[in-house]
């Protein structure tokens, strides 16, 4: 039983059922309705060398893995995901060497440029000195992955039930029983938790409990000409992202509120400003909408994949913070080893559950 259906929870599902599983996935709404619609897409940790090492070994394998899935999932369900290499212009150079150092470390193509080929690169931007350039960064458009990897899960044989709020976890002599919903109980050998932001909330009451916490990001988004904006484009706070039919995603901020995912006025102000600053044109473009999300928040932004020390049969997906969609395929593959007793993708000490303070 996986419980969450953002794209972790349906690729974890995907990847079990492709293992032979039987899998029943529960989500408390919509399927990928949360946090894995709200965000932007790229495939890439924002400032990559910022994050730990497990981060990057997760990206990488994910990133590597995107042009297939994305053309299965097409193909097999006619819903395209749009997976895009549009290259990613990162504007703040001020700790270029350790960008280097870890571009070289990991064989990462990573170029500095200079005002003049920053302009070549992309005349959409506006005047600027310098930036580090990722031209191997991809995109996807996330609510038509998740709409195809949901497609995908079913015709396997997958079973999703939303609407289903689990509300407490059956633990029974140390094993995992199954969950209590408003619908009732549910058994289960194995359960998933990967719920996003909510995970932490739902895993309270164990002693050994993961740090996830929700925070919140509000988004906005443009219509423009197709070809307005042809790379996406990373400020020292924002960033804008370009889809194919000339949409153009502008965020995002980073507060901590709880689980409020109103939409506020001044977020609204400190995107536009945002956005008309690194692409003078959007001020003449229509803004069509603006919304908000909850990101998994984990401490030092690495998910925590694997079972859990004190709890037989519970495994947990879940607290990828800003990275989401991007650290995916990764996740749910090492997942999958876990439970099914595969050889690990990675090693899975680095994701362990009991990263976590009292």
């Amino acid at each position: 039983m996986v419980v969450g259906g953002g794209v972790i929870g349906l690729l974890s599902a995907r990847e079990l059922a492709s293992g032979g599983c039987r899998v029943r996935l529960l989500e408390m709404n919509g399927v990928g309705r949360a946090s894995s619609w709200a965000g932007g897409g790229i495939l890439s940790p924002l400032y990559p060398w910022r994050y730990p090492d497990p981060v990057t070994e997760l990206a990488r394998w994910s990133q590597a893995a995107y042009p297939e899935l994305a053309e299965r999932l097409r193909d097999e369900g006619g819903i395209d995901p749009e997976w895009t290499r549009n290259g990613m212009l990162m504007l703040d150079t001020s700790d270029q060497v350790q960008a280097r150092s870890w571009a070289e470390r990991f064989g990462y193509r990573l170029e500095l440029l200079d005002g003049v080929g920053l302009r070549q690169c992309e005349p959409a931007l506006a005047d600027g000195d310098a930036a580090l350039w990722m031209a191997d960064v991809a995109q996807v458009r996330n609510p038509r992955l998740v709409r195809a990897v949901r497609h995908a899960l079913v015709k396997q044989g997958g079973l999703i039930e939303e609407g289903c709020e689990v509300t407490e976890l059956l633990v029974r002599g140390g094993r995992v029983a199954g969950v209590r919903t408003m619908r009732g109980d549910f058994s289960a050998d194995v359960v998933v938790m990967a719920a996003g932001a909510w995970s932490g909330r739902l895993l309270a009451e164990l002693a050994v409990r993961p740090e996830i916490r929700p925070v919140r990001g509000q988004m906005l988004l443009f219509r423009g000409p197709p070809g307005l904006v042809s790379r996406i484009i990373l400020g020292p706070r924002h960033y804008v992202i370009p889809r194919r039919d000339g949409r153009v995603l502008v965020g995002s901020t980073m507060e901590e509120v709880g689980f409020d995912s109103t939409t506020t006025a001044a977020a609204r102000e400190e995107l536009l400003a945002a956005a008309v600053g690194l692409v003078p044109a959007l001020a003449a473009c229509e803004l069509e909408r603006h919304w908000a999300g909850l990101r998994p928040g984990s401490p030092d932004g690495v998910p925590y994949i694997g079972e859990h020390p004190e709890v037989a049969g519970l495994y947990l997906n879940s607290g990828h913070f800003r990275n989401g969609v991007v650290l995916a395929p990764a996740s749910a593959r090492l997942l999958a080893d876990l439970v099914l007793g595969r050889a690990p993708l990675l090693d899975p000490a680095a994701y362990g559950v009991r990263r976590y303070r009292q």
